[in-house]
């Protein structure tokens, strides 16, 4: 079976990651298609577009383009089960926050199709509720994020866990001192102010140095 290839209009048009910024990725070598046709457009198969999911996932947690590509350098092949558990915590909490902001604004919205003129304390409310559901990542966040880590790693085989670590260990070993100062800034990024961090605590998308 020919495996699908998609062109760079198509995989903008199905993941709405426009073209422009796959061109952008591609120049920064964090996504280079894996062929072009004949007229020089760019083909993506299955595996760059599991890359293109760590990427935007990456970009959600917060992380800036040159950290997700030390990120991408250091642990290639990141389970995508992993990240999508982290994605969908990340997901699942937004949605009670962003539930709890909606209800706050029907009482508002109801308070005023009743004459009733909101409170100071209310407005003040809305504003860190909304300023809050936009944060890349909470303490909350990252603690959970932690628990699954640590939880994945609990249902892994010996043998497993010594293969990953010896992956990564491999990994961060051949990064260049620059390579591995990205790496280390990329890890403060996403560490929340004020946490303490213990034993192997970090998300496993970024490797313990």
């Amino acid at each position: 079976m020919t495996e699908r290839v998609w062109r760079v209009g198509e995989l903008a048009r199905e993941t709405g990651v426009t073209v422009r910024t796959l061109h952008h990725y591609d120049r920064l070598a964090l996504l280079v298609p894996s062929s072009r046709t004949s007229g020089g457009h760019r083909c993506y198969t299955r595996d760059d577009v599991r890359r293109l999911h760590r990427i935007v996932a990456l970009r959600g947690f917060g992380f800036r383009l040159e950290d997700i590509a030390a990120v991408l350098r250091a642990e290639p092949d990141q389970d995508p089960r992993e990240l999508v558990r982290q994605e969908l915590a990340l997901v699942e909490d937004r949605i009670t926050r962003a539930t709890g902001l909606r209800d706050r604004l029907l009482d508002v919205l109801d308070g005023l199709d009743h004459a009733v003129e909101p409170s100071t304390s209310q407005f003040l409310r809305l504003i860190e509720e909304t300023i809050t559901m936009n944060q890349p990542l909470t303490p909350e966040e990252f603690a959970r994020l932690t628990r699954q880590r640590e939880e994945y790693a609990r249902q892994l085989s010996s043998e497993e866990l010594a293969a990953l670590t010896k992956r990564r260990e491999a990994a961060f070993a051949a990064m260049s001192p620059a390579e591995r100062e990205r790496l280390q800034a990329a890890r403060a990024q996403m560490i929340p102010p004020g946490t303490e961090i213990t034993g192997r605590a970090m998300p496993s998308s970024i490797p313990d140095a």
